[in-house]
This record gives structure tokens, C-alpha cells and sequence, in this order.
């Protein structure tokens, strides 16, 4: 079993799961990363040949996957301590037209996968009586707004599902926090549209990513279970 403490991030691609994957390996931690396209996460590993960072395959709608993904990070690096659910999937639409077989999909893999993500990584902390398991929300966790049901029913419970968590959890020495990211991440999509609004208008993800380690550095008299974060420009 190795010596040193692991984390997994669900969910990555080169935003935030990547700058939370990079923030966890700069603490010293093995870190899995893990998408359903494992070939990109490898070509995102190969630009950080230095950090000791691991890829896996993994589609969060599929309970199975799910499954051997845990076992897999546990075989190669331990069972991890930190576990993000970062993962999501996106349909917009009118209520009149939506597909329910799409909005089935997309729940499925945002709102479902945390559920089976979380459980699987509160097994094997209980086990331990520790841990930290975060979630990654969205403005849609707490609003509704037209045209864009599906991505609020996935965030609105998720929210749910992590709230319950945090309450049975806790008392087992297990830190379950939701993060609600108000805002626009910073991405080379948005550079330019960044560069109009000023600086620090868009969520930098690696400031994003510091506070979700501080959340796991939280002394467990004082545990955090909601974290609200925007840019200082942002309106709410």
C-alpha cells in the first residue's frame, strides 16, 4: 500500500479538474484523474511530466464504471482521502420541447454519478474515520432559470445529495463540502472575452482549486459545508 495519501478528481478536463488535479500533487499527494476520454487526460499528464499524476477512463453514468474505477485508483495508489466530484453534462432548452431521454442522459451523469461517486468514496473513508468528498455546483444549484431545467435539476440535486451526506458523514469523521461556482471559468474559449471585462472578471480555476484544498485542510471544529465563490465584479 503506498505510504503517501491519494486524491481523486472526477470529472477533469484543462479547467478546474485539471488546476484541482495540479494543486492536490503540488501537497505531495498521488493524484487520479479521471474522464470518460482517458486519451486526453494522458496528453494533459504528459505537459506535467514531473507531477505524480495518474489517468483513468470513467463514464459517472455507469455505476459499473464507477465501481472499477475505485477499485483501480486503490490497487495503484490507495484509497483516496480527498475525492472531487467535478463532473457534469449540459442541455438547455423550453420545457415544451425537451427531449426527456436527453435530460435523462445528462442527470445521469452529473447528478446520479455523484451519487454513486460519493458512496463509493464514503465506503472506504468510514473505514478509515476520514476523509474529505467535494462537490462542484454551479449558480444552478440555487436557481432556476428559464430554458435551463435539466442543468438545474442535476445541480439542484447534487446540492441535495451532498447536504444529506454531510449530515450522516460528518459524526463519522468525514468532511463533505459543495462548492457553488457563481461565475464564468477562465478558459482560453473566454480569454479574449476576459481581456474586454477587465482583469479577475472570470474564475480563475487555480484560485478555485486553493479553495477547495483549504476546505480539505479545515480542522474538523470548524468544517465548512458551503462554499459560495464568484469574481469580484459578478452580480448576485
Amino acid at each position: 500500500m503506498p505510504d503517501k495519501q491519494s486524491a481523486l478528481v472526477v470529472g477533469v478536463d484543462p479547467g478546474l479538474g485539471w488546476s484541482l488535479a495540479k494543486r492536490f500533487a503540488t501537497e505531495g499527494m498521488q493524484v487520479a484523474v479521471a474522464a470518460r476520454d482517458e486519451a486526453k487526460l494522458a496528453e494533459l499528464i504528459k505537459s506535467e511530466p514531473r507531477r505524480a499524476i495518474r489517468a483513468y477512463g470513467c463514464d459517472t453514468g455507469q455505476g459499473e464504471h464507477v465501481q472499477r474505477l475505485f477499485e483501480r485508483v486503490a490497487k495503484d495508489l490507495g484509497d483516496p482521502t480527498l475525492v472531487v466530484f467535478n463532473a457534469s453534462s449540459f442541455a438547455r432548452g423550453s420545457i415544451l420541447d425537451l427531449d426527456p431521454g436527453e435530460v435523462e442522459r445528462v442527470w445521469r451523469i452529473g447528478c446520479l454519478g455523484g451519487l454513486m461517486v460519493g458512496q463509493e468514496a464514503a465506503k472506504r473513508m468510514v473505514k478509515q474515520g476520514r476523509g474529505t468528498i467535494l462537490f462542484t455546483g454551479a449558480t444552478a444549484s440555487l436557481r432556476g432559470s428559464a430554458n435551463f431545467a435539466p442543468f438545474a435539476m442535476i445541480k439542484f440535486g447534487l446540492r441535495a445529495l451532498a447536504q444529506s451526506m454531510a449530515r450522516e458523514l460528518g459524526p463519522k469523521g468525514i468532511h463533505v463540502a459543495h462548492v457553488v461556482i457563481d461565475g464564468q471559468i477562465l478558459s482560453e474559449r473566454y480569454r479574449a472575452a476576459a481581456a474586454d471585462r477587465g482583469p479577475d472578471a472570470l474564475l480563475d480555476p487555480d484560485a478555485i482549486a486553493e479553495s477547495y484544498w483549504q476546505l480539505h485542510q479545515q480542522p474538523r471544529s470548524a468544517w465548512a459545508f458551503e462554499l459560495d465563490l464568484r469574481p469580484w465584479v459578478e452580480k448576485f
